[in-house]
């Protein structure tokens, strides 16, 4: 009896109790779901989807950033361009010229110890002097021949003959390596000086900003944007400038010791092979 009691107060309160569960929340919203909206960014912010100063800063181009720039600004980024162009002139000029030069002395040495004699040697690369190691075998050869267009030596002036013949291929070394080197002094000042070139248009574009936050009171980034993006452009244009310069220079320079290094192993040989010509013409 009690437990039929138990269950039909169970239906009952169930019956009752049903509606209030199917209703909805009276703090739930019941029309239509709200739509997405994108929020305005906060004061000082700059938008960087369009229309604001976010755009005109993230699409400034070169052209209108240099002409907007101040006068010093300016005065730097020429500067530096011309100096970028100067120093990528010298290295394209001097990057062919060294290949140029070390094949045509690979092509000379193996003509040089192919056998061929002197004579013919030096009456075919005679008028086509056109590399150091040309020049250093013409040098020692000439000397090597005027020693005998008085008569035949002397054992006595066999010293002396050696000692021309190497200061002839000496000063025709040093003189084809002056040839060589020239225009690295301006790789070297451009990779030194460009950087600080560009510091200088970066104090300077700083400066500006900091009149600009004086003269406005005001710190948002559109006021000081201009200034950072012009001391920001002169930096690098000034690493654009240093940089390659620095890295050819180095580069050069090796490439020059190594070649200078052959020229003087090829005048000591030549040298040698001079010198034993001249004991047995004694003997």
């Amino acid at each position: 009896m009690m437990s039929r009691l138990a269950a039909a107060f169970l239906a009952l309160f169930l019956a009752l109790a049903a509606p209030a569960f199917a209703q909805p929340p009276s703090a739930a919203p019941t029309g239509e779901p709200a739509q997405t909206q994108g929020l305005a960014p906060p004061p000082g912010v700059i938008d960087a989807t369009g229309g604001g100063p976010a755009a005109m800063v993230g699409s400034i181009p070169i052209v209108s950033m240099f002409l907007r720039a101040d006068i010093v600004v300016q005065t730097v980024l020429v500067v530096l361009v011309l100096a970028s162009l100067w120093s990528w002139t010298i290295i394209f000029n001097k990057g062919v010229a060294l290949s140029g030069l070390k094949r045509k002395a690979r092509k000379f040495e193996k003509v040089f110890w192919s056998g061929q004699s002197l004579d013919e040697l030096y009456q075919q690369y005679g008028a086509a002097n056109d590399h150091p190691m040309t020049a250093i075998f013409i040098a020692g050869l000439r000397e090597w021949r005027r020693a005998f267009e008085g008569g035949a030596l002397r054992e006595s002036q066999i010293g002396g003959v050696k000692d021309r013949i190497d200061k002839a291929m000496n000063v025709t070394i040093l003189r084809e390596t002056d040839a060589l080197e020239k225009g690295l002094g301006w790789l070297a000042t451009i990779g030194a000086v460009a950087t600080f070139i560009g510091l200088f248009g970066t104090v300077w574009g700083i400066m500006n900003s900091f009149s600009a936050i004086a003269a406005r009171h005001d710190t948002t980034l559109a006021v000081v944007a201009p200034g950072i993006a012009e001391a920001l452009f002169a930096t690098a244009a000034g690493l654009f400038a240093a940089i390659p310069a620095v890295i050819f220079y180095n580069r050069f320079v090796g490439e020059i010791g190594r070649y200078v290094n052959s020229l003087d192993a090829f005048a000591d040989e030549f040298s040698a092979i001079l010198s034993r010509q001249l004991d047995e013409k004694i003997r």
